[in-house]
């Protein structure tokens, strides 16, 4: 199995942001020195809490810090920007760490985002696609463009100047472009199934319910057989929030008790999910009443803690109810206890997946696998 990293993150309404940043920084740094394979951030523009304003920004003060691990964008919310900014951004971060990106994308979920770009009231996921689409034809095509969209138009002509380079959008360092990654939170989620088909790989989102990240990889296979692809388990991302410590009592005050980030973490999110209308992803049962889904329930169904032993038990437990997914993904919260945030990851590698990787070792390396 694959250890990775992806944070949005949410950190403390007054907690000073260069303290924050700073903090989010060293995550991945210390995720690097421990071997994760991946790690990414997501952006928002709009929110006190998820402080990350631009992942490529974030992403580009880390690309000449860290060695091995694969950074990603944890997403470019691409309704929110411009088609040709997204391209010249990721390539040059691509070439910045000289390959070591992945291309997370996605519409967006923060409303308030949305609003302030003036797209709360147009149909957002058209614009995602045309987005992505317009990107990837910017990559592999020619200045100067001229893409027409029902959003966007893109063109150099008027302003071409071949011969000293101007007019022309850089490509990116891989060829043809970074993977593509995106984060699927909808139950059922038709996008997995539409991500599949053109080749990109998912990530089911931490605050996503086992059961419903279970019906990820039927879509994911039936995406895969449209494009005549052979589904492997090593390519599906399964995100989790854990809270592993050296002792089953450090760890449970950690992830339960008042002042947890994880705490925190799901009353920011349950708060907005409840005013967004976007309960049912917390729900069990899509009939359970709105005001059963209390944080303690959501705590109780989506937070792993424990020591190393009992952290990879529940690992394994959650397999048997999503599939063997092979990719597993630490979701990273704020650094309340600065030595506990830092243990957890240094348990997280050094203890936990050990354990994972003895008890998954007569799995086949890369399980191929119909719905």
């Amino acid at each position: 199995m694959k250890l990775s990293f992806f944070t949005m993150p949410i950190h403390p309404l007054g907690k000073p942001y260069a303290q924050s940043l700073a903090e989010d920084r060293e995550a991945f740094i210390l995720a690097d020195q421990l071997g994760y394979a991946e790690a990414y951030c997501g952006e928002h523009t709009t929110d006190q809490a998820e402080i990350i304003t631009s992942c490529v920004a974030f992403l580009a003060s880390l690309a000449y810090e860290t060695k091995t691990i694969r950074l990603g964008t944890g997403t470019v919310n691409m309704p929110n920007s411009h088609p040709a900014r997204i391209a010249a951004e990721v390539a040059m971060l691509d070439h910045m760490l000289e390959g070591r990106l992945n291309f997370g994308i996605s519409p967006g979920g923060l409303m308030s985002d949305a609003e302030v770009f003036g797209s709360m009231d147009r149909d957002r996921n058209a614009m995602f696609v045309e987005c992505i689409n317009m990107v990837l034809d910017i990559w592999k095509g020619e200045a100067p463009y001229n893409l027409k969209g029902e959003f966007w138009e893109i063109s150099t002509e008027r302003t071409m100047m071949r011969d000293i380079g101007q007019g022309d959008i850089m490509k990116p360092y891989q060829d043809p472009h970074p993977p593509i990654v995106g984060t699927a939170v909808a139950p059922f989620s038709k996008g997995v199934s539409a991500m599949a088909e053109r080749g990109w790989q998912p990530i089911s989102g931490n605050f996503l319910l086992p059961k419903w990240a279970a019906t990820h990889w039927p879509k994911y296979v039936e995406g895969c057989q449209k494009a005549g692809l052979t589904p492997d388990y090593a390519d599906w991302r399964v995100a989790k929030n854990i809270c592993v410590a050296d002792d089953m009592e450090t760890a449970r005050a950690y992830a339960r008790d008042p002042g947890s980030p994880y705490v925190y973490y799901y009353s920011q999110l349950l708060t907005k999910m409840r005013k967004g209308g976007r309960l049912n992803l917390f729900k069990e049962d899509q009939n359970m009443p709105d005001d059963e889904v209390t944080l303690d329930y959501v705590l109780d169904r989506l937070v792993i803690h424990g020591d190393p032993q009992s952290v990879a038990d529940q690992i394994l437990e959650l397999r048997e109810v999503t599939g063997p997914f092979k990719h597993l993904v630490y979701a990273g919260h704020d650094w309340t206890d600065y030595d506990l945030g830092r243990k957890g990851m240094i348990l997280m590698a050094e203890k936990v997946m050990p354990i994972l990787t003895e008890a998954t070792k007569s799995e086949p390396a890369a399980t191929a696998a119909a719905a």
